[in-house]
């Protein structure tokens, strides 16, 4: 459907354009080498530097950094390097970074905007223009088995990492007095489960970013479309693939503020929390990191080796809506461009806009294994010795509460806090998580796009419907 006359993505441009000076690469390391030897000796008290003259240096790398960018002239360079540039400007002017969180909350409406039309749009073009709805049916069950069966190996990855770290052993709670409160959460049952898949009001679903029950608002739609007399479902079906079409360009427009974005998300972030706060729960955060590095290693290489994915090729299709989502701590951010990027990379778009949406709620990869490693380092920071059965049974539980919140705001801590309640365990141990949650949030929500697209590549492998030489590949 997509019109390859028409570019639809700002990454794509001439190669002559891109390429940085040799004389310039020299510059761009000959100044990181200099800052970075400077850094060290003063830090091992082998020479003093004066703060100053160090910040001095910092920004003049910073300076030629950028310069790189301006002779990229890539999207994905300028999101890469805006984050280097916000962790610079959220150390040294942390009074102001803190007001700087406005940046990322403009970019965050916009793209919440595109979220509904883009997913109706494409899924009712999917299903409806091809009217194969044997296929819908069978992507459906091939997606949640496939989503399940992922799920449940970053669980388990989770409580192997937490358990060999021991990250909560020996840690004092510290008092948390006119500390935040999280918000209380009722247990989720079977019931509020499977009722949270279906919209109420569609206008209700919007506002509160239920993909989920967009999604299957949309299929219904979209079935019925398929089912009505041609006369009928012609002008539905065009008016939905002009909506598409212009849905991309709205979000093409939109990225082009994400340098700015991410920029002001890591200002805020750094100059909110300090640097310093890695250091006193560097083994929590290690582990969680660690984890997740283990999770795409050891379960998502081996998966796209065995459905013949081309590993290079598809990281990176991903490198723009990962790095979206890890800087901005939000999955919703790179929901467009993971579905764009993934159309690109050869794969239908039918098969994109019903699968990335679905995985949204049902294939939370990193946010799964986050929840499984969190939850055990509560009970280790309480003292609490868990049995194997008891962990597999928590995580298990955690693994169902947290299916259909992608929406919801600071989700992964509300459903950690309802869950260990549930189970009995003190819910002071989680504060020291709030502590560094942004810091985590990061890892796993880029793990989640991650998986998304991945899944997203696999069904289309299964389909027989993956076509690596895509021409819209550019």
């Amino acid at each position: 459907m997509t019109n390859n006359n028409i570019s639809l993505d700002p990454d794509k441009k001439k190669s002559d354009n891109t390429k940085v000076p040799a004389y310039y690469l020299i510059i761009l390391l000959s100044t990181l080498f200099v800052v970075s030897v400077l850094t060290l000796v003063n830090h091992y008290d082998i020479i003093s530097v004066d703060s100053i003259v160090l910040m001095i240096f910092r920004w003049i790398a910073v300076a030629v950094i950028v310069g790189y960018a301006v002779f990229r002239k890539s999207l994905t360079t300028w999101i890469l390097i805006s984050m280097v540039v916000g962790v610079e400007f959220g150390h040294d002017l942390p009074s102001i970074s803190q007001n700087l969180q406005v940046l990322s909350d403009i970019f965050l409406r916009m793209i919440k905007t595109i979220i509904a039309p883009l997913l109706f749009s494409t899924l009712v073009v999917g299903i409806a223009g091809h009217a194969n709805l044997k296929q819908i049916g069978r992507m459906g069950w091939k997606s949640l088995l496939y989503f399940e069966v992922v799920s449940t190996l970053a669980l388990i990855i989770g409580l192997i990492a937490i358990n060999i770290s021991k990250a909560g052993v020996g840690i004092v709670l510290p008092k948390v007095e006119g500390a935040l409160p999280i918000a209380q959460v009722k247990a989720q049952t079977t019931s509020d489960f499977f009722l949270h898949i279906f919209p109420e009001n569609l206008a209700k679903s919007i506002y509160d970013g239920q993909v989920l029950q967009i999604v299957v608002f949309s299929i219904i739609f979209a079935i019925a479309v398929a089912l009505i007399k041609e006369k009928h479902r012609t002008p539905m079906l065009r008016f939905a693939e002009s909506l598409s079409e212009t849905m991309f360009k709205f979000t093409n427009i939109v990225m082009y503020y994400a340098p700015i974005a991410v920029f002001g998300a890591i200002a805020y972030t750094v100059g909110h929390m300090g640097i310093d706060i890695l250091y006193s729960l560097i083994k929590l955060l290690a582990t969680l990191y660690v984890a997740l590095f283990a999770f795409i290693l050891l379960v998502l290489v081996p998966i796209a080796l065995s459905f013949k994915i081309p590993i290079i090729r598809f990281a990176q299709a991903i490198s723009k809506p990962a790095t979206i989502a890890f800087a901005t701590s939000n999955s919703e951010s790179a929901l467009p461009s993971a579905m764009e990027s993934m159309e690109k990379f050869g794969i239908p778009r039918k098969i994109v806009a019903f699968v990335i949406p679905t995985g949204y709620s049902f294939n939370l990869d990193g946010t799964t294994l986050y929840l499984s490693l969190a939850s055990i380092f509560v009970a280790q920071v309480a003292g609490i010795n868990l049995s194997l059965s008891q962990q597999i049974l928590l995580c298990l539980t955690l693994m169902l509460t947290s299916k259909g919140v992608a929406g919801v705001s600071r989700a992964s801590l509300v459903i950690l806090l309802g869950t260990v309640a549930q189970f009995g365990l003190p819910v002071e141990p989680i504060f020291i998580i709030l502590g560094i949650d942004v810091l985590m949030d990061m890892a796993r929500t880029s793990v989640n796009v991650i998986g998304n697209c991945l899944a997203t590549a696999v069904i289309a492998r299964w389909e027989g419907e993956f076509d690596p030489n895509s021409k819209a590949v550019a």
